[in-house]
């Protein structure tokens, strides 16, 4: 029988996978030397000394003033006991307010016409009214404006409708006496 097991072949392939490059080439000397470490450390130690007695630092506990307040938080009673009766004011409730809303200001007539009929069908009361920028008074703007609702409500109502077709409409009041 023959023996497979070469042994001086074994030793020719251990040897090739100990290469120069997996070795460590330096030995194991610290980077910071001890002299340095020690350097340091003495130099923070020095630099606190000198900071405590420099500045004058006391190194003591806070402890807050006692106070004396007694304070007793009962609302509902002293509602009752101090009842104040305010005033209204009856022209406040005399006025008319119409509600609008801004759907867009465009300087172009064209994309003006265009929201509009892509509004047409869901919101009512849509118009073109030609208005002058507050930034520019020169320039000319097409706003296209529904209403007038009859209440608030209405008109959020018809201003949710809108954000939802992609719009950020606005909401204007103009109130009446």
């Amino acid at each position: 029988m023959r023996d497979f097991a070469n042994t001086k072949n074994s030793k020719i392939k251990n040897r090739k996978k100990k290469k120069a490059i997996f070795t460590k080439k330096r030995g194991s000397a610290n980077s910071l030397s001890r002299n340095i470490i020690s350097f340091i450390l003495f130099l923070s130690f020095s630099l606190m000394l000198i900071s405590v007695f420099y500045f004058e630092t006391e190194i003591s506990s806070f402890k807050p003033k006692e106070t004396m307040n007694s304070i007793t938080i009962d609302f509902p009673t002293s509602l009752l006991k101090d009842s104040i009766l305010i005033e209204s004011d009856l022209s406040i409730n005399n006025l008319q307010c119409e509600y609008f809303i801004q759907i867009g200001a465009y300087g172009n007539k064209k994309y003006a016409l265009e929201a509009k009929t892509m509004l047409e069908g869901i919101v009512e009361n849509i118009s073109i009214n030609d208005v002058y920028s507050s930034q520019n008074p020169r320039k000319l703007l097409n706003s296209v404006i529904s209403g007038p609702f009859e209440n608030r409500s209405a008109a959020n109502n018809a201003k949710e409708k809108i954000t939802i077709e992609g719009f950020e409409p606005r909401l204007r009041t103009i109130c009446k006496q």
